[in-house]
């Protein structure tokens, strides 16, 4: 995707609805009572352990990937639609990134209510899991942007190459990735499970 940044980057007023988005979906996390940090009562930069209940607790974990690859996936999408398909008659659209936030937070949103929450606990390997703290999806949606803005400056080879090297690597050490995480949701399968619960 060479010479088309210019047209999806955003310009200062799309950097304020991205913030004004961020401070929503805060608000709404907090609305919705979810734990501000991990009821542990520490912040950890990493945490590594996926059947914890410190798992989605933290700054970063095993998953974070997962959502890197939501921003890379949101970019290209954003330039297939105004680039590449010439929607909207092929405009700048610099308010590509506000967007990919604002579906980003409502996943963020929707995974943690409690028919999500459920899903996870009765479809996936995630059996113990008990929704994300806000700083958690905070972050999450923090590296949903990392790879939104790294997908606008690299080739789009570099970014396939890297979505299929952080997949490979969540499925090999964790055997889960976000291929598997979005199949588990929508269409559950024991093989995949039992052989997950064997990590």
């Amino acid at each position: 995707m060479p010479n088309v940044t210019n047209n999806l980057l955003p310009h200062r007023r799309a950097l304020i609805a991205t913030v004004v988005v961020l401070l929503v979906v805060l608000a709404i996390l907090l609305a919705m009572g979810r734990p501000p940090i991990c009821t542990c009562g520490t912040v950890k930069l990493w945490h590594g352990v996926v059947q914890s209940a410190e798992n989605s607790q933290h700054v970063t974990d095993w998953y974070s990937p997962s959502h890197f690859i939501h921003g890379l996936l949101f970019y290209f999408f954003a330039w297939l639609l105004w680039v590449r398909w010439k929607v909207l008659g092929g405009r700048p659209v610099r308010h590509a990134l506000p967007i990919a936030v604002a579906f980003e937070s409502f996943w963020e949103i929707l995974e943690n209510t409690p028919f999500i929450i459920n899903r996870y606990r009765e479809a996936t390997v995630s059996w113990g899991y008990v929704g994300d703290s806000i700083v958690n999806s905070m972050s999450d949606i923090g590296w949903m942007i990392v790879g939104f803005l790294f997908a606008s400056r690299m080739p789009i080879w570099v970014s396939v190459v890297l979505a299929i090297a952080l997949e490979m690597l969540t499925l090999i050490l964790i055997r889960d990735n976000l291929t598997l995480n979005v199949l588990m949701l929508l269409w559950p399968l024991d093989s995949i499970r039992e052989w997950q619960a064997l990590a």
